[in-house]
């Protein structure tokens, strides 16, 4: 007997809080609903060339890095006494979804030689770290690390590090200053904050994300002023430097900064805030956008002309960015961009093997060399591929996006279902319905191919809705369940609510034309689907 379908459109999501139908930690009073909540670490593993890209990164740079970069052998993050900053969350960042995604006992290894120094560096005022950094900057990087941890190996020490620090923020006071990185990304906190508490409902969390918030720089403010647009860029005007004016400016302050208005609207109920976050994005691309959806900033903003670079912090931050904007609002051009990012700007900044990434990607760029260039700010080598080619931000931090990316293929509903963000090949274990095991296979070869096959398996016959993202650029998407053909429209969530059964069969063809962008100076950008062509030229090299 056939299982009626019951298909709806994803209209403004209206769920409401912590509706016992959620399976996992939703948004609870005071907070809005969010539209989506991630899976915990571990609940998507990647398959097909996705695990392959996920495969060479741990056979790569990122794989190997602590072994003989100088930052991290040394690293005061690991009981050395080298860098104390940023560059040993950073590497963790990436490094602990790496491990838990592959299930690679060998990177598992590696990063536990990290956290176990980071969960004995806890203090009792709840400050943990190196004893000679005194900056919360880096402290926010490590709440994300012990956030991914936590999920992924179930160690309470690392849940019990994350209280303590909030409850030092608690006690301790603002200390956000405007001209310093921890007063411009402060509100990095506020996405391991919110995390906490829908686990939690200790509701000092959300004072003190207020705190952040009113205590340090205004991004709602910038972006809805922007005084960074393309004619200061022409014009010279856009300050260089890293003080409380041009931090405002650097492209991964940007790049981190886009999510923290929108991520505030779940608790301040004002819609200009979210507003604020959408804003920043049209903004960065009339005056600064680039193909591959990103914006330039070969360190700081540089507007729309495609020999500008944009550092490769900048493509990572900025899909880290859209998947927390996604899990508040669940539209579907957040969801196509994020995809864009992770299939042309995130590729085009590494060596096909990983051993290698520029600082300073460029849309057009026909040589890679040590020479001088129109960068903002950035030096001669910016553009090489190499290991540390500039600031050894990058090194440590860019292996984030794939990981990020896989962890955000699918997403929980608060109404028991299970939303897929994204399409790559990939298996999902989730709850569904009411406490249902689920298995999700996506077999597909996507963005190359345009097919898509969803089997789904719960242990029992169960009732949930499953979200469908269709793009806005497909032309005349189809959809069918175990046959049966299902109106699908673009640029819409597709939700199908039906009982489902094992080895139930979703089948999605996702059929796009080739398009044209007009672009900078008229130029003309060609695209198929999520994916942007380039021209194939060839290759010299010469040491």
């Amino acid at each position: 007997m056939r299982t009626p379908l019951l298909i709806t459109g994803l209209l403004a999501m209206t769920i409401s809080c912590s509706k016992p139908e959620a399976n996992y930690p939703t948004n609870r009073e005071p907070l809005q609903s969010n539209a989506f909540v991630q899976l915990p670490l571990g609940s998507v593993k990647p398959s097909g060339w996705l695990k392959t890209q996920l495969q060479i990164q741990a056979n790569g740079l990122p794989g190997h890095l602590d072994e003989y970069w100088p930052s991290l052998t040394t690293s005061a993050w690991q009981g050395g006494d080298g860098e104390a900053w940023e560059r040993g969350p950073y590497y963790l960042d990436g490094l602990v979804p790496l491990a838990y995604l592959l299930d690679d006992q060998r990177l598992k290894e590696k990063s536990q030689v990290w956290i176990e120094h980071i969960l004995a560096s806890g203090k009792e005022s709840g400050w943990f770290g190196p004893e000679k950094n005194e900056d919360r900057w880096p402290l926010a990087v490590g709440l994300k690390v012990l956030k991914s941890y936590y999920e992924g190996s179930g160690d309470e020490r690392a849940l019990t590090m994350i209280k303590n620090y909030f409850q030092y923020l608690a006690e301790n006071g603002p200390d956000w200053p405007n001209k310093e990185w921890r007063g411009v990304r402060a509100m990095e906190n506020a996405t391991t904050g919110y995390w906490l508490y829908r686990l939690t409902g200790d509701e000092q969390i959300l004072s003190t994300i207020r705190s952040i918030e009113e205590n340090s720089r205004s991004w709602k403010e910038q972006f809805t002023q922007f005084p960074w647009d393309s004619l200061a860029a022409r014009e010279g005007r856009i300050p260089h430097i890293w003080d409380e004016v041009g931090l405002t400016a650097h492209v991964v302050n940007v790049a981190m900064a886009v999510k923290y208005p929108g991520i505030y609207s779940q608790q301040s109920g004002d819609p200009s805030d979210l507003q604020a976050s959408f804003e920043a994005i049209r903004k960065l691309d009339d005056h600064h956008g680039q193909v591959g959806g990103r914006f330039s900033g070969d360190e700081h903003l540089s507007g729309r002309n495609p020999a500008q670079g944009t550092e490769m912090c900048a493509v990572v931050e900025y899909m880290y960015s859209i998947e927390e904007l996604i899990e508040v609002t669940g539209k579907i051009d957040l969801a196509d961009r994020l995809e864009v990012l992770a299939f042309n700007s995130l590729p085009g900044t590494c060596t096909p093997d990983y051993w290698g990434h520029q600082y300073d990607q460029q849309a057009n760029q026909v040589l890679v060399s040590v020479a001088p260039r129109q960068w903002s700010s950035n030096n001669p080598e910016s553009n090489i591929f190499g290991t540390e080619p500039y600031f050894g931000c990058c090194t440590a931090n860019g292996h984030q996006g794939w990981p990020k990316f896989a962890q955000s293929l699918w997403m929980a509903s608060p109404d028991g279902g299970l939303a897929a963000i994204s399409y790559a090949p990939s298996t999902v274990n989730a709850l569904a319905g009411k406490q249902i095991p689920v298995k999700i296979e996506v077999i597909t070869n996507y963005p190359f191919e345009e097919n898509i096959v969803i089997q789904v398996n719960p242990e029992k016959r169960a009732s949930f809705p499953i979200y469908l993202r269709i793009p806005a650029w497909t032309n005349n998407p189809t959809v069918t369940v175990n046959g049966e053909a299902v109106s699908a429209t673009a640029g819409e969530f597709l939700v199908i609510n039906r009982k489902w059964s094992a080895d139930d069969r979703i089948e999605l063809n996702l059929t796009s034309p080739i398009r044209t962008e007009r672009r900078y100076n008229n130029s003309v950008a060609v695209a198929k689907g999520p994916l942007y062509f380039s021209l194939r030229i060839p290759k010299t090299y010469t040491p």
